[in-house]
């Protein structure tokens, strides 16, 4: 059995995102092939081909692949598809977008946001918002999988020494194009990669005093800044930055929570955090049940006395 990782990559390096992939591949007791499909992605492919357990890289090269199509991505993996009896994506936006494509054309049943491999066609995948895991077995000849990359270490970035194998592009019939985007300008650490996430919510009460209280201490932990989905409703924090089970699914080293209850939509987003801190001054906030260390404090006052200390 082989199996085909979707590389998720910036035509420059390899994102964290399919190294967690790999080694949920490698689980499943397959080769690993990774599939690198990029516009002038060299070095992308280079370091691709450098992770551990990774038998063999295919890059091809397009300048309709510049822009990640779902389109154009998708119909590439099914022109490799014959070959593989698993087929893997992050679970992330990319991957959330080609994966069905694919599994709708092979026509097999996808398996969703895989969190643990039991043999190569049994996963585990959580349910309702992480409360409930699923046991799921799939008969398909091909496995066409999702996977939740805070279940699964990274392999390591270097110590493979694969083979690059180039092949022609296979594009989608050019019924779509990339028109533009507009993406938000951000120095801090990509929130699903960062290792320490510092996590606001309702209670901060204002755009003004989120950045106020949360920002300092963010800078001082060199943290990614993250919200509760409350917050981001409320407009004190930018969509890019909600966790939780309809924004990002994180598991940093050190999660720190101030003003957050706990709503099981933002537990799910974070629960697998290490080191998880709350903040709150209500004693019987849900999220006290997950924290490995709880505060019962006005966050007004206890985030800038942890500022200053540190």
């Amino acid at each position: 059995m082989t199996a085909l990782v979707i590389a998720e990559h910036d035509n420059a390096s390899i994102k964290v995102a399919t190294l967690n992939t790999v080694t949920a591949a490698l689980a499943c007791d397959t080769d690993v092939h990774v599939l690198v499909a990029g516009d002038q992605a060299g070095a992308a492919a280079t370091a691709a081909s450098q992770v551990a357990g990774v038998s063999k890289v295919i890059h091809v090269d397009d300048a309709g692949f510049a822009h990640g199509l779902a389109e154009n991505v998708s119909a590439q993996v099914l022109a490799l598809a014959a070959g593989y009896s698993h087929i893997l994506f992050p679970a992330t936006a990319s991957g959330k977008n080609i994966a069905p494509r694919v599994a709708a054309c092979l026509d097999v049943a996808q398996v969703s946001d895989i969190s643990k491999v039991i043999s190569p066609d049994t996963f585990e995948r959580p349910i309702y918002a992480g409360n409930a895991i699923a046991t799921v077995q799939s008969s398909d000849a091909t496995k066409v999988m999702t996977v939740r990359t805070t279940g699964f270490d990274p392999a390591a970035a270097s110590g493979g020494a694969a083979g690059i194998e180039v092949v022609a592009a296979t594009l989608g019939r050019g019924q779509s194009s990339f028109v533009g985007s507009e993406i938000a300008a951000n120095d801090r650490p990509e929130l699903t990669a960062a290792k320490i996430i510092v996590s606001g919510g309702r209670a901060l009460g204002s755009e003004e005093k989120f950045t106020e209280v949360m920002i300092p201490l963010a800078d001082k932990l060199g943290a990614a800044v993250g919200a509760s989905r409350a917050a981001v409703d409320a407009g004190y924090a930018p969509n890019d930055w909600q966790v939780g089970q309809t924004g990002k699914i994180v598991a940093p080293q050190l999660y720190i929570a101030a003003g957050i209850s706990g709503a099981i939509q933002h537990l799910a987003g974070m629960k697998d955090s290490k080191v998880i801190v709350a903040i709150n001054k209500d004693p019987e906030a849900p999220i006290f049940s997950v924290a490995d260390y709880g505060l019962e404090a006005d966050l007004f006052d206890a985030v800038p006395e942890l500022t200053k200390a540190l």
